[in-house]
């Protein structure tokens, strides 16, 4: 998942549960609809559904938005725009199994933290919705949160966060786009951030603070005192 502007238009399968609504100011109100037939098109059946580029979103109403586009994956940046995610390919479908399962096993073993795939979301300080490929939560931060907060986007920035880049670097899953938001990750209050770059057998490993640290041909990434005895062999990873 990755982090990115507005200014492009976004298509969705078209759903009839609510009408999108843009007032003079450009925001946008959600009201229910009666079910209505429509033109479809494509081999899901469905309508696209073109946004306009100067919509933007409350986290609420992009909660709506998600619930009535299940089969999309989103992301919202931090001025209310959506960002539109398109599937992993399936080397690096793989590569992010293998790494959620090293994840797990180690937070089985230690206790304490809650992990977490790429399809959560977390509702960060500065108003953006963002999907790690990976990430660690405290548990007791996750304890701290109600019911409800646990059910939609997590309001809070993860402990560890991790992104595995495509083989191009274009696009929103793409080298740069990550480092962007890795940054974003960092300023919203992530303790450590790991940018896996398997087509260049590298890892970008990110601070609480300061500038990131570049690592080639690293055999085994360890997490530090932070997430004491949190390694990977990042062989493991690259061949996944």
């Amino acid at each position: 998942m990755a982090e990115g502007g507005g200014g492009y238009g976004l298509p969705f399968g078209q759903r009839s549960a609510h009408l999108a609504l843009l007032d003079q100011a450009g925001v946008m109100t959600l009201s229910p609809i009666p079910a209505a037939p429509v033109a479809t098109s494509g081999a899901d059946g469905l309508a696209p559904l073109w946004l306009p580029p100067e919509l933007r979103l409350t986290p609420e109403q992009f909660a709506l938005v998600c619930a009535e586009n299940r089969e999309a994956v989103l992301e919202l940046a931090a001025d209310g725009s959506l960002v539109v995610i398109s599937p992993t390919g399936s080397e690096t479908g793989a590569r992010n199994t293998r790494l959620e399962m090293r994840l797990l096993l180690w937070a089985d073993q230690h206790g304490g933290w809650k992990v977490f795939g790429s399809s959560s979301g977390f509702h960060l300080p500065d108003g953006s919705v963002l999907s790690p490929d990976a990430s660690l939560v405290a548990l007791d931060r996750w304890q701290a949160l109600s019911a409800e907060q646990r059910r939609g986007f997590a309001p809070l920035c993860p402990d560890l966060v991790v992104e595995l880049a495509s083989p191009s670097d274009e696009g929103v899953r793409g080298i740069a786009a990550l480092r962007r938001k890795m940054d974003l990750y960092q300023r919203n209050g992530a303790r450590l951030g790991w940018l896996l770059l398997p087509e260049q057998r590298a890892v970008e490993v990110w601070p609480a603070d300061g500038e990131p640290q570049r690592f080639n041909s690293l055999q085994l990434l360890e997490a530090g005192a932070l997430f004491q005895g949190l390694q990977l062999q990042l062989e493991e990873i690259w061949a996944a």
